[in-house]
């Protein structure tokens, strides 16, 4: 990592918008060291319940991610785009011409309205994983007024375990030239699934994802909050502990805990206390329940059961109610055909009121170690 991680890029010359255009401008101005820290620290991570202009995907396309159940995740992938259709615009990243024909018929053979719903963009991808290796959106609200900023994170296929990342590595630099938005280069590795923030200031994550040497040598908890301060505006990190069995990408938070309100948060607990994992969840349980938010007060925690261990050709998958994702006026939430499923809804729909509680049937998206949220990511409202 080096000493000044930040670097401020430019929006293209030919942006649409000309706020976009006068924005990038500035921003291509050389900065010393101290104002761009200024600037940085004036900018913050929405939560995921504020509105969005979109939702991101990276259309699936990678047989090796899901052997033999390809076509099963294109319909989880179906089904997300009807539950979005109409609340916010969906947008779809495809490599070309061919994969953008094959996700038309396969969305209007589902019922989606194409061309009212959804935005295709000409960004080929190595897997469809955009939660991780898509742009983090930050903004800057003053006088009414919006700037939106990607931030572009290392991504190297968590820690270098999935050759090859150079498309995925290079998704936030071309969404940012498609929407004529600025953009951040952060020299850093940092995946979106290993964060969750509540929008104020507050962020959760955990150390066997971000201190993780695979991420980069010498990481520390002082230098990992100090880069979440000066680009998401965060003041206050909640570490947690490990991985949900199964889960490769060494304990992202978002099969861990969610916030789900400014000071509520969601933990998966396994209530089978022979299964592996009891006792880390347990410990992160009571991590949580001796956590405050950025002003000090404590977070009010909910149990969140997680779902009987599923298995895929002997391998244990992460699967886990936490990774839903929240839209403008619905939580699509991952299910499995299990128990579980109704209990976890009613919990979430207890807690979301006013927004619909979506399930989404992920016993073979899982089997790609992933869900919902692993492979979407949100795009905030243009204004404030």
């Amino acid at each position: 990592m080096s000493d000044d991680p930040l670097r401020i890029l430019a929006g293209p010359a030919d942006a649409s918008s000309a706020t976009a255009q006068r924005a990038a401008g500035e921003r291509s101005k050389p900065e010393g060291r101290a104002a761009s820290r200024r600037r940085a620290e004036q900018y913050r991570w929405p939560a995921e319940w504020e509105p969005h202009r979109a939702t991101w995907l990276s259309w699936p396309h990678n047989a090796e991610t899901w052997p033999g159940r390809l076509d099963r995740a294109e319909a989880a992938f179906c089904a997300i785009v009807r539950a979005l259709e109409g609340r916010e615009t969906v947008c779809i990243n495809v490599a070309d011409a061919v994969l953008e024909d094959r996700v038309r018929r396969r969305l209007r053979a589902a019922g989606v309205a194409v061309e009212a719903a959804v935005e295709f963009y000409r960004i080929p991808t190595d897997d469809a994983w955009v939660r991780d290796h898509g742009p983090i959106f930050v903004v800057r609200d003053e006088a009414g007024r919006r700037e939106r900023l990607l931030l572009d994170f290392v991504f190297d296929a968590w820690g270098r375990k999935y050759p090859p990342w150079d498309c995925d590595d290079d998704v936030p630099r071309r969404i940012a030239d498609s929407l004529g938005l600025p953009r951040r280069r952060v020299d850093v590795v940092l995946e979106g699934g290993s964060i969750d923030g509540n929008g104020a200031g507050t962020v959760l994550t955990t150390e066997s994802c971000l201190l993780h040497p695979n991420r980069g040598a010498g990481r520390t908890r002082e230098m990992l909050e100090k880069v979440l301060r000066e680009t998401l505006g965060a003041t206050h990190v909640v570490w947690l502990g490990g991985a949900v069995a199964g889960d490769d990408t060494d304990g992202h938070v978002d099969d861990l805990a969610r916030f789900v309100g400014p000071r509520t948060v969601v933990a998966a607990v396994e209530e089978r206390a022979g299964d592996e994992n009891f006792a880390p969840l347990a410990r992160n349980l009571e991590l949580l329940r001796a956590s405050t938010d950025q002003d000090g007060r404590r977070l009010d925690v909910v149990p969140l059961p997680m779902p009987p261990p599923l298995m895929v050709d002997g391998q244990r998958c992460p699967a886990s109610y936490a990774n839903f994702s929240l839209a403008n006026g619905v939580a699509l939430v991952p299910v499995f055909d299990a128990p579980e499923d109704e209990r976890a809804l009613a919990i979430l729909r207890e807690l979301l009121p006013g927004r619909e509680v979506v399930g989404i049937p992920s016993a073979d998206l899982v089997a790609g170690f992933g869900a919902v949220h692993c492979l979407t990511q949100q795009e905030p409202a243009e204004t404030p």
